[in-house]
């Protein structure tokens, strides 16, 4: 539990930081600065796998599958590799709920810093209930996986529709339970109109995000289970992928256009994902395999859509 403790203790450190330090001014966020946190998130993230060896080869962590440590530290970034690439698609969604809401650029960290700390408190639930699914019944490998391969299988057959947050049921149902105002007042998410409290644009932005990060998860979650069930190997990787996702999204949101290949990509690992986990209690794929095969798919749908747009 202690290692539990200093993790969750690190992340809120850091989103202290993050908003009463590194921007406590509200400020536009230029390419070079999301480019060099990007740079320092994804470091830190494989970094951390030399700390899993560790926790795992002292024994300082509860090790509920009998993991050895690098096979511990090959399953975390196997897992951290498929929530990188699946949070792709989440970036390209904020993008337009940004842009359907108007959200000026200098305010978008603040609406994403405040939705980490959401998605940080869904995805711990779901990954407890996951975890102790997979623990309790068996069974749910099978409904995993058979969800997976049914959400690839629809990923390449649909075709792109825009995305219109003002049309989502979320944004209809908090029209009818809160009154919402149509112009910004700086960085404030409610502001007083006579004598209602009124829910700005802002904060308007932040739950629909949520809202869909919790979509998103649905696919993610049942995703990393098929990798592994440890809690904190589990847990861990999605954080640092849900960290990452800010200074990413800064880096990526202009260029995702470019990325035509990246959705067979994502087939690919949801497919290899859904089988591994319905092949589950009958073969065990290696921890170089996952790997390889999640690293290759992505490798190969960045340089193919690096070559179309030549």
């Amino acid at each position: 539990m202690m290692v539990w403790g200093l993790f969750l203790l690190g992340i809120l450190v850091f989103l202290a930081l993050d908003l009463g330090v590194f921007n406590k001014n509200a400020h536009v966020i230029s390419v070079k600065e999301a480019s060099l946190w990007t740079t320092i998130w994804v470091s830190l993230s494989f970094l951390f796998s030399g700390v899993i060896y560790w926790l795992y080869a002292t024994d300082k962590i509860d090790n509920v599958d009998a993991l050895v440590p690098m096979e511990a530290s090959l399953k975390y970034i196997t897992g951290y590799l498929i929530e990188l690439s699946l949070s792709i698609d989440n970036i390209f969604v904020i993008a337009v709920i940004f842009t359907s809401f108007q959200i000026p650029q200098k305010y978008q960290h603040r609406v994403l810093f405040w939705g980490i700390l959401g998605a940080i408190v869904f995805r711990g639930l779901m990954i407890f209930f996951g975890v102790a699914l997979i623990k309790k019944f068996s069974f749910t490998t099978y409904l995993f996986g058979a969800f997976l391969i049914f959400t690839a299988l629809r990923m390449l057959r649909s075709k792109q529709k825009p995305f219109n947050p003002k049309t989502s049921a979320i944004y209809r149902n908090l029209r009818k339970v809160m009154p919402i105002t149509s112009h910004m007042e700086g960085q404030k998410f409610f502001v007083k109109l006579r004598h209602i409290t009124a829910a700005t644009p802002l904060f308007i932005a932040l739950v629909v995000i949520e809202f869909t990060d919790v979509l998103f998860a649905l696919d993610s979650v049942p995703a990393i289970l098929a990798i592994t069930s440890d809690p904190f190997l589990v847990f861990s990787s999605n954080m640092f992928a849900i960290l990452g996702l800010r200074s990413m999204y800064f880096f990526l949101a202009n260029m995702l256009d470019r990325f035509h290949y990246l959705k067979y990509s994502l087939v690919a690992i949801l497919s290899f994902v859904g089988v591994k986990l319905l092949l589950a209690h009958h073969y065990i794929f290696p921890e170089w395999m996952s790997l390889g095969i999640i690293a290759l798919s992505l490798l190969v749908g960045v340089l193919a859509s690096m070559k179309k747009t030549k």
